[in-house]
């Protein structure tokens, strides 16, 4: 085993006091961070030392400790003893006292309480925190949860997600006023078809979409869920070609898992999906785009947009969307892996599943409701946060305005309705 491996190992069984387990998995990973650096991580599986192995179902038996740490600074990032049981002489407290659980928190993270992150939710034993910059949300965002027995051992402590750092925040005051964002709100108001596996049917329902608006109103950046905020390259190209390559496709078995080496962790070996895409390599992928579609799909030129390319785990991911679209939630998406050597296509898939779900619902019943007398009916529920929101471009933290609202109006009849219960 490494030294330097070895070393994190013994650092690990003492902090949490492992003396009645033994080391039964460990295994090194690596992904990128937010801000496109390389985070090597160290994960460990402890059993106790009662157990000989893993249920039969494969699962860990109860008072296994799954443990992550970054090998850099050392800092941990998972700590979960399965079923809730813990067998360590560890980290405890000795009563559920809140302000000195954060004061843990930040001794393990280097995060300032009320700074960098808030409690947003205590429960029986439970605390949970977010991100924030001086208590303002951020997006992407991230989370701290800690939770402890009633004998006050530590069976809980995971830390997820973006954590902003004062160098990458753009401080200022809110100004936005909900007047002022008035007329994008509007405009986000938009007619969506929702599936309802309850009713099996499609529902018509108005809807406001999430965007955030700068301080100053000069732009505004779309809302994207946490797995969508990556680096990536737009390319927004209708593909056309006129003839058909007729030839089978032959599809690669691709790996998304690596086995990182010692070696590339302690000198921070740049992760591939680091490497930007260049304008060379991107007229390639292009090209083996088209060159894939005009086989897997031949008749279907003129029909599919290449929206964008990014890196992922080590090939170059094409993602394209019908370039007809309608009102429905669930769009056709298509998406090709590149092999960034060859820039060849070797697999694809796509939603056609889920859609397939959806296919024999009944569908929508004509509208009835027009979008002004939609707007008017929720107007007043409609609700400005102040958020800080990454920005690519800038590469900080910039203030924006958060439009939103939790409501929605059934376009045939009218109803409010609270909008995840919609359909």
């Amino acid at each position: 085993m490494d030294a330097r491996i070895k070393a994190l190992i013994d650092f690990t069984q003492s902090k949490f006091g492992l003396d009645n387990y033994r080391l039964h998995t460990h295994k090194l990973y690596r992904r990128v961070h937010l801000f496109n650096d390389t985070v090597y991580t160290l994960s460990m599986e402890w059993f106790p030392a009662h157990v000989e192995g893993r249920n039969n179902d494969g699962s860990n038996p109860d008072g296994t400790a799954v443990i992550d740490v970054d090998v850099h600074t050392r800092q941990f990032e998972r700590v979960i003893f399965v079923g809730g049981k813990s067998y360590s002489k560890g980290i405890r407290f000795g009563h559920f006292n809140t302000d000195d659980i954060i004061k843990w928190i930040e001794d393990e993270t280097g995060l300032r309480y009320g700074k960098q992150f808030h409690q947003v939710k205590k429960e029986e034993r439970e605390l949970h925190f977010q991100a924030c910059i001086d208590g303002v949300a951020v997006s992407p965002s991230g989370s701290i949860d800690m939770k402890v027995d009633e004998e006050g051992r530590l069976i809980l402590f995971t830390v997820n997600g973006h954590f902003p750092a004062k160098e990458r925040v753009k401080e200022e005051t809110f100004s936005l006023t909900l007047t002022d964002v008035e007329p994008l709100a509007k405009a986000q108001l938009k007619l969506v078809h929702f599936p309802s596996n309850k009713q099996k049917r499609i529902i018509p329902v108005y809807g406001v979409e999430e965007i955030y608006i700068t301080n100053d109103q000069t732009a505004t950046i779309p809302f994207e869920p946490v797995a969508d905020v990556r680096r990536h390259v737009k390319i927004d190209k209708t593909l056309h070609w006129q003839t058909p390559i007729n030839r089978p496709f032959e599809r690669t078995e691709i790996s998304l898992s690596e086995d990182v080496k010692p070696e590339q962790a302690f000198v921070l070996e740049p992760h591939p999906d680091t490497f930007p895409i260049t304008k060379t390599e991107q007229e390639q992928c292009k090209q083996a785009v088209e060159h894939f579609m005009r086989q897997v799909f031949p008749k279907e030129t003129g029909e599919w947009v290449l929206t964008t390319l990014h890196r992922d785990r080590g090939y170059i991911l094409a993602t394209l969307k019908r370039s007809k679209q309608d009102n429905r939630l669930f769009q056709s998406k298509l998406f090709v892996f590149l092999d960034p050597t060859n820039f060849q296509a070797v697999n694809y898939m796509d939603n056609k599943t889920l859609l397939e779900v959806f296919q024999h619902f009944e569908q929508p019943q004509s509208v009835t409701l027009n979008k002004n007398a939609a707007y008017e009916k929720i107007r007043a529920m409609i609700t400005l946060t102040p958020v800080y929101v990454f920005d690519f471009e800038q590469n900080q933290y910039i203030l924006c305005g958060k439009v939103d609202c939790q409501y929605g109006v059934h376009a045939v009849n009218g109803e409010v309705v609270v909008f995840l219960r919609a359909v």
